[in-house]
């Protein structure tokens, strides 16, 4: 009888548990699910009651009011240039800086991680004046390269990729590189980045998405309508009094659709590196 009883309970618990994940699914989801069916419909019927449930009929409606009041494929690139070799950039100095201190002993070693994971404690917010006045300073105002360049070597990166080498790349691993004749840079890039693919995932990941979605330096930096990003260039979308809501939803739509293909082209690339677990040559 006990044992009966214990079954059910079990049986009660992996049922609960369940039902929580399937409504945490559901909370998750229902944001991008409504997102996409609002930019099928006109504002009138997004606030209506009820609201809309399922897809209309009104997305190219949507579209071309979209595209006749703001340069959105123009923004379009915007992004995607941004986010690209914000991405890039910073997969390759903050992994090449992880590995430095990682795996190298150099004086003050200890004392320079603590000035990189020091400058996490500063909110973003705070350094967007000194920013704005040092990239006038250097005359890169309403350029690309100010927002990408000074991403590059971010520190939360670093830190991502020295923890992560540390505890995935024995150290003996490097000597016999070296003993065969490797030199410092085969070794990062012949041994060590194939070994880290999960981390640099997990990192790519962060920083598109991160890099995608800039909102307030883009703002301040870029002065005109053709260097500024989609969410800046949807905010003109907002008035005072007329906001074309539904055109804005099917803006988002479409800004929201590559991530969606990143986020699921990068969990694919961590399953392969999580499994692989072969030290490639």
């Amino acid at each position: 009888m006990a044992g009966k009883r214990g079954s059910l309970g079990s049986f009660l618990l992996r049922v609960g548990g369940y039902a929580l994940l399937a409504l945490g699914g559901i909370l998750t989801v229902a944001p991008f699910y409504f997102m996409f069916v609002f930019a099928t419909h006109q504002r009138s019927e997004i606030f209506g009651f009820p609201p809309p449930l399922w897809f209309g009929e009104h997305f190219l409606t949507n579209y071309q009011i979209l595209i006749d009041k703001i340069p959105f494929w123009r923004a379009y690139w915007n992004n995607f240039y941004l986010a690209f070799m914000t991405t890039v950039t910073s997969l390759f100095f903050c992994s090449l800086a992880g590995f430095g201190f990682a795996m190298y002993q150099f004086r003050w070693r200890e004392q320079l991680f603590a000035v990189v994971m020091a400058t996490l404690l500063i909110p973003a917010i705070l350094n967007l004046i000194p920013f704005y006045l040092l990239i006038f300073q250097i005359g890169w105002i309403n350029t690309p390269k100010a927002l990408w360049v000074p991403a590059m070597a971010g520190a939360l990166g670093i830190f991502m990729m020295r923890q992560y080498i540390i505890s995935a790349i024995p150290k003996e691993l490097i000597d016999a590189a070296r003993i065969d004749g490797c030199s410092e840079f085969q070794i990062y890039w012949r041994i060590v980045l194939p070994l880290i693919r999960p981390a640099l995932g997990t990192l790519g990941l962060i920083t598109f998405i991160g890099s995608w979605n800039r909102f307030a330096d883009v703002n301040v930096i870029m002065r005109t309508q053709e260097t500024k990003t989609i969410p800046v260039v949807l905010r003109t979308l907002q008035g005072a009094t007329d906001v074309e809501w539904g055109a804005i939803m099917a803006g988002t739509a479409l800004m929201v659709a590559p991530l969606l293909l990143v986020f699921a082209i990068a969990a694919r690339q961590l399953m392969e590196g999580l499994t692989s677990g072969a030290v490639k040559n």
